[in-house]
């Protein structure tokens, strides 16, 4: 059995998953509504909107945040490309894979439309998402260092899987659907900081959706999309790959234990930063004219990932370590606010960014970093974050993450849907049909 066939085993073979799984599932729904809603009038969707308007496709599947309905394909598009646009999604751990974004969207709009249980979506969605997470762990960290944007690559693969196991396929027929989904896997990371970088979760969720569809429908894909000769793992990966990491323990531990939650919005390794920097200002009553230097020791995948001191526009600052820094100090805070192309251009803000300096330190983990602060005064401040907050070593709360939910849903939808939905998804594997919560979903 190849590495393709053990994964589609374990799809379309398991009965049962963990309560915590569950539990875990339903806080990455409410996660993604609350990202998602807050995203869903931005001007890049709404061209996506527009456009999905324009094709005229059967009102099968509803929109995240709009009273559009539309095709299960374009439905998936655009709740992923709404999940995922503001970079408040999750995050797995190690990979900086984000899995919701591409699994969930699909899943949905296939329960949707099959009348599905809320349980056998919820199990759906765990099983996509446990795909996407094995294969990015069996290609880390060679294939994000090539320059793959891994949401895009591996989480085509877990909305097929996804879309597979709630279309009840076996694993003759999930063999095929990840082979379909896999010879679209795709984006690179030169993306980042655009409106196009949320176009890879959005279209890995859509393909995956349709290769699923496509083997129910008797297409054929190759036997080993992972492990064969011109394979996922030969071509985008061709620096290395694990196949222990793939299978080790596969159906007894689960990835979205190593999940994480964002309490910022903007790429999750320079969190750490933020806490640090949120903390010393909060207890020291900082101000901006104080500082002369926020200086940090950092994972090598910050300056990797986020050493943009020049940001231009909002999205680019989510990728700017010494902006995220800068806004942490001035407003206390990462939230959507501070992403906006006011509050990069802001000269307050830019005056301390240019203030703030990273060094590498391979010893210290993704959600790790040592900062100082220093004033005028000549006086050094110090703190060390060992977790970030919203890390899978110190994860977000339950009523956090409610309270980030309401936080980015009042915008979108009445007080009272609001809390419904949240309801409905909390309650969501005693559902008969997750109808329940996806008509909630719009307003």
């Amino acid at each position: 059995m190849g590495p393709t066939q053990a994964i589609a085993k374990l799809v379309a073979s398991t009965d049962a998953v963990p309560s915590r799984t569950v539990h875990e599932a339903k806080r990455t729904l409410i996660n993604l509504l609350g990202v998602a809603l807050a995203a869903a009038h931005d001007q890049p969707a709404e061209v996506l909107v527009r456009w999905a308007e324009a094709e005229g496709c059967a009102p099968q599947a509803a929109v995240i945040g709009r009273t559009l309905r539309t095709s299960l394909s374009n439905a998936a598009l655009l709740n992923a490309y709404l999940a995922h646009l503001h970079d408040y999604d999750d995050t797995h751990f190690p990979t900086v894979l984000h899995p919701s974004a591409p699994v969930w969207p699909a899943v949905l709009a296939s329960a949707e439309a099959l009348h599905l249980s809320g349980k056998a979506t919820l199990a759906a969605f765990v099983l996509g998402a446990e795909t996407a997470c094995r294969l990015a762990l069996s290609v880390h960290p060679w294939h994000y260092d090539q320059g793959w944007h891994i949401t895009g690559t591996a989480g085509v693969f877990g909305a097929a899987a996804g879309v597979g196991r709630a279309l009840d396929l076996n694993a003759e027929e999930l063999t095929n659907a990840l082979g379909i989904a896999g010879t679209q896997a795709s984006g690179v990371r030169e993306m980042f900081g655009t409106d196009a970088k949320a176009l890879h979760p959005a279209k890995a969720s859509s393909n995956g959706l349709q290769a699923a569809f496509l083997a129910q429908a008797g297409f054929s894909g190759p036997d080993d999309i992972i492990g064969g000769r011109r394979g996922f793992w030969a071509v985008l990966s061709p620096d290395g790959h694990s196949e222990t990491a793939l299978l080790d323990d596969l159906g007894e531990r689960w990835e979205l234990d190593n999940n994480g939650l964002k309490p910022y919005a903007n790429g999750v390794v320079a969190h750490p930063i933020q806490d640090a920097v949120i903390s010393l200002r909060n207890a020291h009553h900082l101000r901006p004219a104080q500082i002369t230097r926020i200086a940090a020791r950092v994972h090598p995948l910050v300056l990797e990932l986020m050493d943009r001191p020049l940001p231009r526009r909002g999205l680019e600052g989510k990728f700017s370590y010494q902006h995220c820094a800068a806004a942490a100090l001035v407003d206390g805070a990462g939230h959507d606010a501070q992403f906006t192309d006011a509050r990069v251009s802001d000269p307050t803000i830019a005056s301390v960014r240019s203030r703030v300096s990273a060094t590498v330190d391979p010893s210290l983990g993704e959600d790790e970093a040592y900062v100082t602060i220093a004033l005028d005064n000549g006086q050094t401040l110090a703190q060390h974050v060992t977790h970030a907050t919203g890390s899978p070593a110190n994860p977000m709360t339950d009523a956090a993450l409610e309270e980030k939910y309401r936080l980015l849903a009042s915008d979108v939808l009445p007080p009272g849907q609001a809390e419904r939905l949240l309801e409905a998804v909390w309650r969501m594997d005693e559902a008969d049909d997750v109808v329940g919560v996806t008509m909630l979903m719009a307003p």
